[in-house]
């Protein structure tokens, strides 16, 4: 993959945790074709040195996001290896299948602690250093999913849900100090997550939900739906009445 050769502007550097397959591989080959220097963060250390191998400027570091004692120590090494951050990218997440009369504990703990806590994990590191450089790029990809509490999988709605209160709130926080915080809300992409879904419209493709979201940090957006469109459908969606919603299969 060709780079963007700007001798001119300094190398900006960023973080994608969660990068070994679909939207996060996709990141890591997007910001790497603008020029960025990136660390790419995942569990499945072949997948993750594949991608890494197809993008210039991007190192690997093999990480499970529910070790999260070494989150501290590891987020210092990589912006000292990158030599500085600009821009971090939560994309780790998990949906297991999930049957309608299924109510399983450990399937919910494991969509809680990849989904957020994995997420308050890296981005609280990143927010504690762009609040002191009063400066940086925050971004996390929650889910269109977590606008409202549908019946189908309440474990992860619940997650994403949540996500994007978390983000809500690191933006009112560090707005004032310069910090940009984008949440992420993508509708279907083709990765494997979209094996769970039952019914699929507006399909895009990882490098199109990639490219969107890239381009949602560097304009410095707040919330952001990918694609524009679902905006419209979610608005409609939230504004249901419970008594109404939850007598429909959405």
């Amino acid at each position: 993959m060709q780079t963007v050769d700007r001798p001119l502007e300094p190398t900006k550097k960023a973080i994608v945790v969660g990068a070994s397959s679909g939207i996060g591989a996709a990141l890591v080959r997007d910001l790497s074709a603008r020029g960025y220097r990136v660390a790419a963060l995942a569990r499945r250390e072949a997948e993750l040195d594949a991608v890494c191998a197809d993008a210039d400027n991007a190192t690997a570091y093999v990480h499970d996001v529910t070790d999260y004692e070494v989150v501290p120590e590891l987020f210092q090494q990589i912006v000292r290896d990158l030599g500085g951050l600009d821009v971090i990218v939560y994309n780790a997440g998990v949906q297991p299948q999930v049957a309608a009369d299924e109510y399983d504990f450990e399937k919910d703990h494991q969509m809680i602690a990849v989904n957020l806590l994995g997420a308050m994990a890296w981005l609280n590191q990143a927010a504690q250093r762009f609040d002191r450089t009063k400066g940086g790029s925050i971004a996390a990809v929650s889910s269109v999913a977590g606008d409202r509490g549908r019946s189908a999988f309440p474990g992860y709605h619940t997650s994403k849900g949540a996500l994007s209160v978390y983000m809500e709130s690191l933006r009112n926080r560090l707005a004032k100090r310069g910090a940009n915080i984008t949440t992420i809300k993508p509708g279907f992409v083709d990765t494997p997550l979209l094996e769970n879904a039952d019914k699929t419209f507006w399909v895009i493709s990882a490098a199109d939900a990639a490219r969107q979201i890239v381009n949602a940090i560097e304009a410095g957006k707040q919330t952001v739906y990918v694609p524009g469109r679902w905006r419209w459908v979610m608005l409609i969606i939230q504004h249901i009445p419970s008594f109404i919603f939850r007598r429909m299969s959405i």
